[in-house]
């Protein structure tokens, strides 16, 4: 059995977690394979979002602890650099949207890979926990850049020194995740928001999320600037010109991502 289900729908590529058993904890093979799917999904014109969720009642313990203690295990010099930062660094270039339906627990890199996704949703009976703490690790996987931007230092730091169980809709509250959805109609309402996307202007998308990336470093002039050629950008793809001639129209319009 495959560590990762992927299929391709209506232009949206789902990519499910599938170690159930381990409440989807990620190993060697998972941390690779996610990444290569990541890269498929960058090169394919037929996928205009990607769709991130778990299969079971997790979405992602984070690390499988049970590999750091087997025969030559990994050291973490190895796991940051060959499996968490490239995953996360990918998720933040690709250029596409990543939706995060978190169905169940997000502990350790699992949430902190969650939290770099760019609309993050979950189910109301999900929970995230920065689980580091509690074996004398730190946060990794982005999450002391992502975490504090997202809810504050105070509020982060107590969350990552505490290793606080917080629920789907205190992580709403607090800004951690975009929405929270009831338990019985996640899965359809998740993917829906999903297929919502990959109907968009997918690559005027892909400019905001290189405009946001841009904003966690540059100052107000260079943001500014930033925004000029992205603009221009934009200005020239073939989704701007068909929203402004079906606007002018009165029609729906047919993006293309181009």
């Amino acid at each position: 059995m495959s560590s990762i289900v992927f299929d391709v729908k209506d232009g949206v590529a789902l990519i499910t977690l599938n170690r159930p058993d381990k409440f989807n904890a990620f190993n060697r093979e998972m941390a690779l394979l996610l990444q290569q799917l990541l890269d498929d999904c960058a090169a394919r014109a037929d996928i205009r979002c990607v769709y991130l969720t778990g299969n079971g009642r997790a979405f992602s313990a984070g690390q499988d602890l049970a590999e750091l203690v087997g025969e030559n295990p990994p050291g973490f010099e190895q796991i940051l650099s060959e499996h968490y930062n490239p995953i996360v660094t990918r998720i933040r270039n690709l250029p596409k949207p990543v939706v995060a339906a978190i169905n169940g627990v997000a502990a350790g890199a699992g949430a902190n890979i969650a939290l770099c996704c760019d609309v993050v949703v979950a189910t109301a009976s999900a929970l995230f926990i920065q689980a580091f703490s509690k074996i004398g690790l730190i946060p990794d996987s982005g999450g002391t850049y992502t975490l504090p931007r997202l809810i504050g230092w105070q509020k982060a730091s107590a969350l990552m020194m505490l290793g606080d169980k917080v629920t789907a809709a205190a992580a709403e509250q607090m800004g951690m995740v975009y929405k929270v959805l009831e338990d019985d109609v996640f899965a359809a309402e998740s993917l829906a928001i999903a297929q919502t996307l990959a109907a968009m202007p997918t690559r005027g998308l892909a400019l905001t999320k290189q405009a946001l990336n841009a904003s966690m470093h540059n100052d107000w002039p260079q943001q500014l600037q930033k925004e000029d050629e992205l603009q221009y950008t934009a200005a020239h793809t073939y989704d701007y010109n068909e929203g402004v001639a079906a606007f002018l129209e009165k029609r729906k319009p047919l993006f293309k991502g181009e």
